[in-house]
């Protein structure tokens, strides 16, 4: 019966035609088979991928609303990257035993599948668009976060959805001086580079990278590396297309009034060219608020407050389009900035250390407008961050967390905790430190810094990099050398791709308004980390080069100017409110003596003296306290609980019963007993062992021999036996 409803169920799809729209497509990349699946799942979504690359599978869809979403000036695309957990075999450890929020890594790639897509869909588009890459089985040598952006670039370009792709993805290693595409496992750990670069056939799109102090040239060279391998993923995603592809839907655009846009411009053109030419950002702010009242009001007078309230939106939007052309053409044109400065100028820089009293470590980076607090945090190596993602990556030990309050960009807005855009700063400020801390056997501690963005006007996360090593160095880490960050931003023709203007230390009205965000961290000797975002359809080789040069020599300038004369080298001693350390090895087989049935032991070391104790599984002992008398005092503790007796040492003990043949005598160790057989409690022949020795009384003894059977054989050292012997007691 069941083998009947089988043939009847595969001959029903087969009329149905289902089956034929099954479609499979096969490459390869980094030596490794990749595969599109396409027609089997997801039906209803416009566009829908399966991707397999090795065992690691992910399957994107694509979807797009019907209707444009009204009331807004922008773009709606969402990115969700899915980690499933049961990808990798595992159950979430949270209570609901359910994935929850998204992890932090999660969020920095939905970040990193976003940047290079944003740029491609139509600038006048407003229909919802949400992108869905979900994780579904994970070989960790093949990256389900390169198989996702591939794979949403798949999805929408044979959707039909309008978008101008279609873009390809790879990471890039460097091991041992060479260049990896897609490295393994294995191969990332000992890799100097991680770099996730994505780019359409002919440029690159995005640029993601933390790295060992990389130079500029390597660094360069492992982006035309990993351009190479996209260049052939993007022809093959184009055949792709073409053979199964959907016509792209028709929309309804958003593009502004031609001709509100027109009577602004030819009216009001001059009138918002000098509303921006301002250094501060509130009385530009101001500027630009009260020339769009005026223009607003002059529209209302000539076209009738009906006409006004119909084309309020276009308006605003065509203040804003000329709002851009202004900013675009002074800078292009008249290589003029709003605030004055040259092209490559840097705005006026300061820093400070030591703000805070009780903190471990602070510091105040000021670069314009934008200001940062960084504060440093020192703690026990078990206070690490304890991650459950689908890598093998278990715990971090040093935590970057950056904060964006509303008050710094003069908003009034309750906060509702970090957002996409928060995760991302921390993770770039983050990556550009990492590889100048010190090993956790060189400072067995866990760190965190938070920066909190006072006053933002471009380029807080740069500034972040810059306070958070000063903040590191005035806690006394010992950071191998200090890092700098700084963004380089670009004005291009849009007529001639090679014709372009680029600038040093970009503003936010230059971000806004301009075509790319290229951050650099890194320190004298080379590159930390790079976050690249663009409003272009790509950047060449020759921006890039440029954009390395005019970051290097920034930095150069930031570290030796500015930061450096305020604090040369790392503190040699950590502040008196951080925990100082004190540490020793105990043999593995000793740690459960120290814990103690239920803790009970290491508990009464802690209540006794205030500490903080870490044992790790190889039998480091890390004890943790502001007060180094109360931290030695638990480590004569936790030594007096491992000691061990040795053959020939002296100890001054306690008789705790007698025999015939000798007193047993406890050694005040662990519990640890000896005999002295009667033969050794006397130089004297004696015939009784209570004539010399009764319980309870105090003996040095020296322990003569161990036996196989772990039994300590001492001997008394009595009166004129010390004397002789110029042995002093043991006592513990």
């Amino acid at each position: 019966m069941f083998d009947l409803i089988k043939k009847w169920c595969k001959k029903d799809n087969k009329e149905k035609g289902e089956n034929n729209m099954f479609k499979t497509y096969e490459t390869e990349l980094a030596g490794r088979k990749l595969v599109f699946e396409t027609g089997k799942m997801a039906g209803l979504a416009n566009g829908s991928v399966l991707v397999r690359y090795g065992d690691t599978v992910v399957i994107v869809n694509v979807t797009a609303s019907k209707e444009p979403r009204d009331g807004i000036d922008f773009f709606p695309l969402s990115v969700d990257y899915e980690e499933k957990l049961y990808s990798v075999g595992k159950i979430p450890g949270s209570f609901q035993k359910r994935e929850g929020k998204p992890s932090d890594k999660a969020i920095l790639t939905s970040r990193a599948i976003d940047r290079p897509l944003r740029p491609l869909f139509p600038k006048d588009f407003r229909n919802d668009v949400v992108v869905v890459c979900t994780v579904l089985s994970v070989d960790q040598d093949n990256s389900p976060e390169v198989a996702a952006m591939i794979g949403a670039s798949a999805a929408l370009s044979i959707s039909d959805i309008p978008f101008g792709g279609p873009t390809a993805a790879v990471n890039v290693g460097l091991v041992d001086g060479k260049i990896i595409i897609n490295p393994t496992e294995e191969q990332r750990k000992v890799s100097d580079l991680t770099l996730t670069v994505a780019g359409t056939e002919k440029k690159i799109a995005m640029i993601e990278a933390g790295a060992n102090e990389v130079p500029d040239d390597v660094m360069l060279e492992a982006i035309k590396a990993g351009h190479e391998e996209i260049k052939k993923i993007c022809k093959f995603i184009e055949k792709v297309k073409e053979e199964i592809g959907k016509p792209k839907f028709e929309y309804k655009s958003f593009e502004v009034d031609h001709d509100v846009y027109e009577y602004i411009e030819t009216n009001f053109e001059e009138d918002v060219k000098q509303a921006l030419q301002e250094a501060d950002k509130e009385t530009r702010d101001n500027n630009v608020a009260e020339v769009s009242e005026k223009i607003a009001n002059a529209y209302a007078e000539k076209f009738g407050e009906e006409m006004a309230t119909e084309h309020k939106a276009d308006i605003g939007e065509a203040i804003y389009k000329l709002q851009k052309k202004c900013v675009r053409n002074m800078i292009f044109k008249e290589h003029k900035r709003v605030d004055g400065r040259a092209l490559d100028e840097i705005r006026p820089l300061s820093c400070e250390i030591d703000l805070l009293p009780r903190v471990h470590g602070s510091a105040l980076f000021t670069r314009g407008q934008t200001q940062v607090l960084s504060v440093a945090t020192l703690g026990m190596e078990s206070e690490e961050q304890t991650l459950d993602g689908i890598d093998t990556e278990e715990s971090k030990r040093y935590m970057h967390h950056y904060n964006f309050p509303s008050y710094s960009v003069g908003e009034a807005r309750a906060s509702r905790g970090p957002g996409r855009r928060e995760v991302g700063h921390g993770a770039l400020a983050e990556k550009a430190l990492v590889p100048v801390l010190p090993s956790i056997e060189e400072f067995p501690y866990a760190i965190r810094v938070v920066s909190e963005v006072l006053s933002s006007n471009g380029s807080t996360s740069q500034a972040s990099i810059c306070g958070s090593t000063l903040s590191l160095m005035a806690a006394g880490v010992p950071i191998k050398r200090p890092v700098a960050g700084i963004s380089t931003g670009l004005v291009t023709n849009p007529d001639d791709e090679n014709d372009y203007v680029m600038l040093t230390d970009i503003q936010g009205i230059e971000d806004f308004f301009g075509d790319m965000d290229f951050k650099v961290g890194g320190t004298e000797k080379g590159i930390t980390a790079i976050q690249v975002d663009i409003k272009v359809d790509g950047l060449s080789y020759e921006v890039i080069k440029e954009a390395f040069e005019r970051t290097r020599v920034a930095r150069k300038h930031i570290l030796e100017d500015v930061m450096l004369p305020v604090i040369s080298e790392p503190r040699k001693e950590i502040s008196k409110y951080a925990p100082k350390i004190v540490n020793t090895t105990i043999k593995v087989e000793k740690i459960k003596d120290v814990i103690g049935k239920g803790g009970e032991t290491i508990n009464k070391i802690i209540d006794a003296t205030g500490v903080k104790i870490d044992i790790k599984e190889d039998g480091q002992v890390f004890i943790y306290s502001e007060n180094t008398e109360k931290a030695n005092e638990a480590l004569e503790m936790i030594e007096d609980i491992v000691k061990e007796v040795e053959v020939g040492g002296i100890y001054y003990g306690t008789v705790t019963r007698t025999t015939t043949f000798g007193a047993f005598v406890d050694l005040g160790i662990n519990g640890k007993e000896g005999l002295i057989h009667i033969s050794k409690i006397s130089k004297e022949r004696i015939k009784k062992v209570e004539d010399v020795l009764k319980a309870g009384d105090k003996v040095t003894v020296k322990v003569l021999d161990i036996d196989d059977q772990g039994r300590v054989n001492l001997t008394a050292i009595l009166g004129d036996d010390k004397e002789e012997k110029g042995e002093e007691k043991v006592e513990k």
